[in-house]
């Protein structure tokens, strides 16, 4: 037995330097590494990034644009750009990785179980994920927060984690359904192992590559809903977002274009930058390369 797991664990290193090899030699997602670990730096520095505080009222600098004073230029109250975009990259990545633990949780869970128990719970479990697959998010969303009357933050991101959790149900149990058969689980089942230990202490490392990259794609889709749904109104105005920014440039499109505009070029690129960090890791992942 100590023989076997002296052997495998050159392979299992082997095999993730070869895809570490594999994601270097990507470029574009190397560059898209580079967007994310920015995000992470502002979003964790962002006190000491900005220069002013980004509810401060600078009363008679109202749609300033950028200049020495003001680097980004100013909004309708006269708050500073640069400050108030700094403050909302945390304020996105919150949201982006509250989301979707959110859905690993219940989505591994439940593809999980489904995928090893088998039998009428694993219908049971997947008509469910088909029927929240089939319904619109947004439409879901904008009604769930007109029901509840609230816009806070947590419950925004609550939901978007509850609504796509399906997605990572579906790919775990496809996982789990090759897996179970595996020799190894035969030889946890074989010295008593319990099924709980199986299902995620035996089987759940092995699935660790499509959960990073499905979870890495899905930040940006969280990211873009808190935006969509500030954009529209629905997000908590307490709280500085890039999508609450472009709800209150929108009005200012003609005489402060930079309101709207800056806060959705940031949308943008981190929105491209973790879509090309998925991709990257995708492929350097894939067990067939």
């Amino acid at each position: 037995m100590d023989d076997t797991n002296r052997k495998a664990e050159p392979r299992s290193a082997s095999l993730y330097g070869k895809s570490l090899r594999r994601l270097v030699k990507n470029k574009a997602s190397i560059a898209g590494l580079c967007v994310v670990f920015t995000l992470i730096f502002i979003a964790i520095f962002c006190p000491v990034l900005s220069s002013q505080n980004p509810s401060t009222q600078n009363w008679g600098q109202e749609y300033k644009p950028p200049s020495s004073t003001f680097l980004l230029g100013t909004d309708d109250l006269g708050r500073d750009m640069l400050s108030r975009l700094l403050w909302g990259a945390r304020t996105s990545l919150m949201v982006g990785l509250v989301s979707v633990s959110i859905m690993i949780a219940l989505g591994v869970t439940m593809g999980a179980i489904a995928g090893y128990m088998g039998g009428f719970l694993d219908n049971l479990l997947m008509r469910t994920t088909e029927i929240i697959m089939t319904l619109p998010d947004l439409i879901l969303l904008l009604l769930i927060a007109s029901i509840l009357k609230t816009n806070s933050l947590i419950i925004i991101m609550a939901m978007i984690g509850f609504l796509n959790w399906p997605s990572m149900a579906r790919v775990v149990r496809s996982q789990y359904l090759s897996f179970k058969e595996q020799n190894f689980v035969e030889a946890a089942k074989s010295y008593g192992a319990p099924k709980f230990s199986i299902i995620f202490k035996h089987i759940l490392p092995n699935c660790a590559s499509p959960i990073i990259v499905i979870a890495t794609l899905n930040i940006a889709s969280a990211i873009l809903t808190e935006a969509a749904l500030s954009f529209l109104g629905f997000g908590d105005p307490m709280t500085i977002s890039w999508g609450n920014i472009i709800n209150r440039g929108a009005e200012a499109m003609r005489f402060a274009p930079w309101i709207a505009i800056l806060p959705g070029i940031c949308i943008f690129i981190t929105v491209v930058g973790l879509n090309l960090l998925g991709d990257g890791l995708r492929d350097a992942l894939d067990v067939r390369l």
